[in-house]
């Protein structure tokens, strides 16, 4: 199997760099490493779930990601007016209830996506710039951070999905 960064999913971060290229750098890390998660599965492996009565899959964990990069990102920072990709009323968690192995590479395609305008939206925005969500500002910074977390949380969740479908662990 190749490395992640063989592949281009994920690329270490400087040591040594200034604030906003250390956050690009490891938010497009914790990116990179989510993709590294699904590689070489199939469908049916990228929509496997944990374990009863979980529906937490690789898969779902993709279209979350998706769903919150589009949030935070385009929604709050740049007010976008956006409507759900997955979730509606009355199924809130789609992102997850609703995986299909036969959409996986279109899911993850639109990942990648959105993933590569959120990178542009952010791109437009200082570190102190704000945008809002349910009546708070939030600046582009926590944006970050909070983004940063939510994949470190997530990556878990994937790493140990992963070992359980084929037993492959990686840091």
């Amino acid at each position: 199997m190749t490395t992640p960064e063989e592949a281009g999913f994920r690329i270490d971060p400087p040591l040594v760099a200034d604030e906003r290229t250390m956050l690009d750098a490891w938010l497009d890390f914790h990116r990179g490493t989510l993709l590294w998660k699904c590689e070489d599965l199939t469908p049916d492996e990228l929509v496997r779930r944990s374990a009863d009565p979980s529906t937490l899959s690789l898969l779902g964990l993709v279209r979350h990601m998706t769903q919150v990069e589009r949030g935070w990102f385009r929604a709050c920072l740049a007010g976008e007016d956006l409507t759900p990709l997955y979730s509606r009323q009355g199924a809130e968690d789609a992102d997850f209830d609703e995986t299909d192995p036969l959409q996986g590479e279109a899911d993850i395609a639109a990942y990648g996506a959105e993933v590569a305008r959120c990178r542009e939206v952010g791109a437009g925005f200082e570190l102190d710039d704000c945008g809002t969500r349910r009546g708070e500002a939030f600046s582009l910074r926590w944006i970050y951070l909070h983004m940063i977390e939510e994949y470190a949380r997530h990556n878990g969740h994937a790493d140990i999905l992963r070992e359980r479908i084929d037993g492959n662990v990686g840091d």
